[in-house]
C-alpha cells in the first residue's frame, strides 16, 4: 500500500522542480510551466490528505477548484506573454525592463 509519505515526497519533488524552473527563468514559458508544477504539487497534497483523512471529499473538492483556477491563470498568462512577445520580440524576462514606451 502506498502511504501518505510517498505522496508527500512526490509532491515535494514536483514543487522543487517547479521552483527551480521559476528561479532559472530562461523564458516566460518556462516560468509558467514552473508555476503549474508548483500548483500541481499543491493539488497532489490536497488529494492525498483528502484520501487519507477519509471523512469527506473536501480535499478533492478544493483540488478541483485549484485546477480550474490554474487553468484560468494559464490562459491569462499566455495572453500576456503573447502580447509581450509582440511588443518586445522576446520572452526572456531579463530583456523586458520597462513597462511604458
Amino acid at each position: 500500500m502506498i502511504s501518505l509519505s510517498h505522496f508527500l515526497i512526490v509532491s515535494a519533488l514536483l514543487f522543487s522542480t517547479g521552483m527551480y524552473a521559476v528561479l532559472a527563468k530562461k523564458n516566460a514559458i518556462l516560468v509558467l510551466v514552473g508555476i503549474e508544477l508548483m500548483i500541481n504539487a499543491a493539488v497532489l497534497n490536497l488529494v492525498a490528505f483528502g484520501r487519507y483523512d477519509g471523512t469527506f471529499y473536501g480535499g478533492q473538492t478544493f483540488a478541483l477548484f485549484a485546477i480550474v483556477l490554474a487553468a484560468a491563470a494559464v490562459a491569462v498568462a499566455l495572453a500576456i506573454i503573447l502580447n509581450v512577445y509582440k511588443h518586445y520580440k522576446s520572452i526572456n524576462p531579463d530583456d523586458i525592463n520597462d513597462l511604458k514606451d
